[in-house]
C-alpha cells in the first residue's frame, strides 16, 4: 500500500525528529503528545533543525513553511490516529505506559493502520499483543534521524512480513538507511555495541577510575571522535540511559545507574535540559583546547 498519513506518538527529542524528517520527505503527519509544553518544544525543536537544514543548503528557505504545515501537533489521541497509514510511537521506555498506550491505539487506530514502535532497549513482543493487531506490529527504530541515519526494523516472531517489505521502503523514503535485526534483540544492532561501550565508561566511572572528562578524552582522541560516552550519554539522555540501566541485574549497571539517578533528580537529564554531564549549549568537549 501506498502510505502518506503517519502519526507520531511522543513529541520528544526523537518523536519531533522524525516528525520533521516525514514532513520532509512529503508525507502528511499528526504529532501526538500529553502535554502541550512537549508539543510547543517539539515546534521550536523543528524550526531549529529547519534554518540549520537551510544554512547547509540542504533546503530552500521557500520550502520550509509548507514543510511545517505538514505536521499536525495535536494532545487528542482520536484524532491523531484518523487516517494514518502507519504509527510510529517514541514514549517512555516503560513496559506499562506502552502497553496501556498500545490497548489505547488498537482500539482506536483504523484497521489498516500499521503500528511500530520506536522503543530503544524494550522488545516488541512485549506489547504486540495488546494491539489487538499484532501481525500488523514491528520495531522501527530510528537513531539521530539527521546525523546519525540508520533505521532498524525488528519484528517481533508474529509480524507479518509484508510490513517488513514495506518498512524497508518507507526507511529510505525518510532519507535513512535500514537494517534488519533478524532476531528480537534488546538494543538492536548498533545499541547493543554502544551500551558496552557505555557500560565501561560507566564502570570507570563508578569505581573512580578516571574523571569524566579524562574518560571522554581518551575515546576521543585515540578514535578521532568529537565525543566521548559522556558527552554521547548527554545526547541520548540521561533519563534514557537511566531507563536501560536500572533493569540490568549486574552490580556495575545498578551502581552506574544509581549515579545517573543522582543526575536526574537534579533535573540534569542532558543535552535537552542544558546540564548533564556537561553544560549546554557549549559543552567542554566542543572547546578547541579540551584534547590539548
Amino acid at each position: 500500500m501506498t502510505l502518506q498519513k503517519i502519526c507520531i506518538l511522543g513529541a520528544g527529542t526523537l518523536g519531533s525528529r522524525v516528525a520533521l524528517q516525514a514532513a520532509i520527505s512529503g508525507f502528511t503527519v499528526t504529532l501526538f503528545d500529553l502535554r502541550q509544553a512537549s508539543l510547543d518544544s517539539a515546534k521550536l525543536t523543528m524550526q531549529k533543525i529547519l534554518r540549520q537544514l537551510v544554512r547547509a543548503g540542504n533546503l530552500a528557505e521557500s520550502q520550509v513553511p509548507e514543510i511545517l504545515e505538514r505536521v499536525q501537533p495535536t494532545l487528542d489521541l482520536r484524532e491523531a490516529l484518523k487516517g494514518a497509514d502507519l504509527v510510529n510511537e517514541s514514549v517512555t521506555e516503560d513496559v506499562t505506559i506502552k502497553k496501556a498506550l498500545w490497548t489505547e491505539v488498537g482500539q482506536l487506530a483504523d484497521p489498516h493502520t500499521w503500528l511500530t514502535t520506536n522503543t530503544s532497549y524494550l522488545l516488541p513482543s512485549q506489547f504486540a499483543e495488546e494491539t489487538g493487531r499484532p501481525k500488523q506490529f514491528c520495531a522501527f527504530h530510528f537513531h539521530d534521524v539527521f546525523y546519525s541515519r540508520v533505521v532498524d526494523i525488528m519484528p517481533h516472531p508474529g509480524t507479518d512480513p509484508a510490513l517488513i517489505e514495506l518498512l524497508e521502503v518507507l526507511g529510505r523514503q525518510l532519507n535513512q538507511v535500514p537494517v534488519i535485526v533478524r532476531k528480537e534483540n534488546p538494543g538492536y544492532l548498533f545499541n547493543t555495541m554502544l551500551m558496552a561501550l557505555l557500560g565501561a565508561a560507566g564502570k570507570l566511572i563508578t569505581r573512580e577510575v578516571g574523571s569524566i572528562e579524562d574518560i571522554d578524552k581518551s575515546w576521543m582522541v585515540n578514535f578521532h571522535m568529537p565525543m566521548g560516552p559522556f558527552g554521547i550519554l548527554d545526547s541520548i539522555g540521561l533519563d534514557t540511559a537511566w531507563h536501560v540501566t536500572h533493569k540490568m541485574p549486574d552490580s556495575a549497571s545498578q551502581a552506574f545507574a544509581a549515579l545517573l539517578k543522582t543526575y536526574i533528580e537534579q533535573g540534569k537529564l542532558g543535552e535537552k535540559t542544558g546540564e548533564g554531564f556537561y553544560t549546554y549549549p557549549n559543552p567542554r568537549y566542543r572547546e578547541p583546547d579540551f584534547i590539548l
